[in-house]
């Protein structure tokens, strides 16, 4: 195990397209990152966590002019999303990294001048079918489809067409036996294994030039000195992982960290991470990364969640019903990094009630309880160690080993196995002993107090190997054990069973896993997934209160006038018991414009106001405070 020394690890996610909202497969790769990244520093490392968004490209540029915005208003608006959803998920990244920003589209402009000075960079003219989804050029092996002028995506399955235009090309080809004495030295560079064959089976059969500008799309990095063209996206993108560690502006950060330890990435984008990074690293004078860890998909009814199926699944439903740690747990614990997985409701309700709530929670709840119970909350390391007492011990010296060597590894399902396993042990072992009987009986007080005493500490050692994984319960019951100091603070070279101090003050807590029943949950209606082109068939609109009136003869309903701009229309809303006439004239607010129109209490109603609920029922009405146009849409 490392000494608590600070050796450095610096680690990767891949930078996300912001041409739609994050889903849960952005997630799983983020949580994968964290959860290792949060491990590394318990292990005494400097850790550099480098992550962000990909804010340039012609799919960038369509996406945008749909919702009728500037690129950069809808790459600020997707950022926002990204930047939330990772503070929701606990996400402890060290610095969120944009394309768009100064200093790294300055340091793809140098890298870009050195390679074009070197000659690993010539102008030429591309001839193929290009992918716009993918922001990729297809093979020329392609076949073309039958009758038609098109290529459909061999990644994607979409129709590429055919281009012809001016561009700068750099010379993978060159590279191509660099790359391969590469790959031999480096068995172990693409995980796992079976990915590492893809790589070499596509570098061994011959690499060609790569082009890497465009003249058709404005919205990227311009090449120095020619801005007739624009840097390809990826030539743009993979250089995101130098720049986001000071390439080019903070030269003593770059030094330190580079070359990466880890880039983490789903196997759709392999070729890219696996064959063209490295090559253009090695062009530039760089070392390549150290490794590349390849994952699988999170599957829907078996098939790959993507926008354009309606089926990705935005993590937040789970994270507004279960909170951060539940999710955590369950994508990582699932399946093993590498292989694909099946996302289902019912798999991860039973993981909460098995796992969370049966296995930990139960083990949390009971033994504070008891502590609480029958000792005031204050538990003394009394009483003769027995054979039972110093079998839990030393398993835990056995797990902690192999939870190490798991994470070394990668393997956080398997470290999660092992915990689980542990947490099993426990579990039978106050089974086995029994303490709510010992209780009953004051000549065993001292065996009850070493019982419980070898219970919390127990307890103690599990929430630390969870705490990569789960940090906000492990914390909880890191506090509710009496430890004053984060988690963080507990090297694990130094962390054992024995660290568990005597007469420290326990709190009791409330159910940290609830169980909860899958039909009680879906009748809620909070897992009620609608596919965004659903969505997209709401017509948002901000609209203003220019009259409100009490309905006769009720309490609750008021009737209101409301600009949106193309006309003026008349709504009935339950807001009279938390809002007067007189306040709501001339606020804005949310309206669908496009709902069928219903009459409630003999009036007519054209359309709905948007409001919240609190939990008395009550309603409140988000009101905008900046000034924005009446009509415009919103998204």
């Amino acid at each position: 195990m490392p000494e608590n020394s600070k050796k450095t690890f610096y680690i990767t996610t891949p930078i996300y397209y912001v041409n739609d909202i994050p889903h849960i497969g952005h997630a799983y790769t983020t949580i994968i990152a964290d959860a290792i990244s949060r491990f590394k520093r318990l292990s005494g490392y400097e850790v550099f966590f480098l992550t962000g968004t990909d804010e340039h490209g012609q799919k960038i540029e369509k996406a945008a002019a749909e919702k009728n915005l500037k690129s950069i208003e809808l790459a600020d608006s997707m950022v926002l999303r990204f930047k939330n959803l990772w503070k929701d998920l606990n996400i402890s990244y060290d610095y969120f990294i944009r394309t768009t920003q100064s200093s790294h589209e300055k340091g793809v402009q140098k890298i870009f001048k050195i390679l074009k000075d070197k000659g690993d960079i010539y102008k030429g003219t591309y001839r193929g079918f290009y992918c716009v989804s993918c922001e990729n050029f297809l093979p020329d092996d392609t076949p073309l489809e039958v009758g038609g002028d098109f290529k459909l995506c061999p990644d994607c399955g979409k129709k590429a067409g055919e281009v012809s235009e001016e561009c700068y090309f750099f010379k993978l080809s060159a590279y191509q036996q660099r790359l391969l004495d590469f790959y031999e030295k480096n068995p172990t560079f693409v995980r796992p294994k079976s990915r590492m064959n893809e790589v070499l089976s596509f570098v061994q059969k011959g690499l060609k030039d790569l082009s890497i500008t465009r003249t058709t799309v404005k919205w990227g990095i311009p090449v120095p000195d020619d801005t007739d063209h624009t840097i390809y996206v990826w030539f743009d993108a993979l250089h995101n992982y130098l720049t986001g560690i000071g390439y080019d502006w903070k030269k003593k950060l770059f030094e330190k960290f580079w070359p990466a330890n880890l880039h983490l990435l789903g196997k759709d984008i392999l070729r890219f991470h696996a064959v063209f990074w490295p090559a253009f690293l090695m062009a530039a004078g760089f070392s390549p990364p150290k490794a590349i860890y390849s994952h699988g998909w999170w599957l829907k009814d078996e098939t790959k969640m993507s926008k354009s199926r309606g089926n990705v699944l935005d993590p937040q439903i789970i994270l507004t019903s279960f909170g951060p740690d539940a999710l955590r747990y369950f994508l990582l614990r699932e399946i093993p990094i590498g292989l694909d997985g099946n996302f289902s409701h019912e798999a991860f309700i039973h993981r909460i009630n098995s796992d969370l709530a049966n296995d930990l929670g139960n083990l949390v709840q009971r033994t504070l309880t008891m502590i609480d119970m029958y000792f005031g909350g204050i538990i003394e390391e009394i009483g003769k160690e027995s054979e039972q007492d110093k079998k839990l011990r030393l398993e835990f010296d056995y797990v902690k080993n192999k939870f190490f060597k798991y994470y070394e590894d990668y393997s956080i399902s398997r470290a999660l196995e092992t915990v689980w396993g542990y947490i099993n042990s426990v579990n039978k072992y106050l089974a086995d002993n029994e303490p709510w009987k010992l209780a009953k009986d004051k000549s065993k007080r001292e065996r009850l107090a070493r019982v419980l005493y070898q219970a919390g500490a127990a307890l103690r050692v599990i929430c630390y190997l969870i705490f990569p994984v789960m940090p906000e319960s492990a914390q909880k019951i890191w506090s509710c054990l009496g430890e004053k100091n984060s988690i963080e603070k507990e090297p694990f070279s130094e962390f054992s069973f024995d660290s568990f101090k005597s007469c420290q003050k326990i709190k009791t807590s409330k159910p940290l896993f609830p169980r909860i029943k899958l039909k009680d949950f879906l009748k809620e209606g909070k897992m009620d997934i609608i596919t965004f082109d659903e969505f997209k068939r709401l017509d948002l609109r901000v609209g203003e209160i220019l009259k409100a009136e009490k309905v006769e003869g009720t309490k609750k309903l008021l009737k209101l006038e409301v600009d949106i701009k193309t006309e003026k229309r008349q709504m009935i809303a339950g807001i009279a018991e938390e809002y007067s006439p007189e306040d709501l004239v001339g606020k804005k607010l949310i309206v669908i414009a496009n709902l069928k129109h219903a009459v409630i209490r003999g009036i007519e109603s054209q359309g709905m106001i948007l409001a919240g609920e609190r939990d008395d029922g009550s309603a409140v009405i988000p009101f905008f405070t900046e000034d924005i146009k009446t009509g415009s849409k919103v998204r």
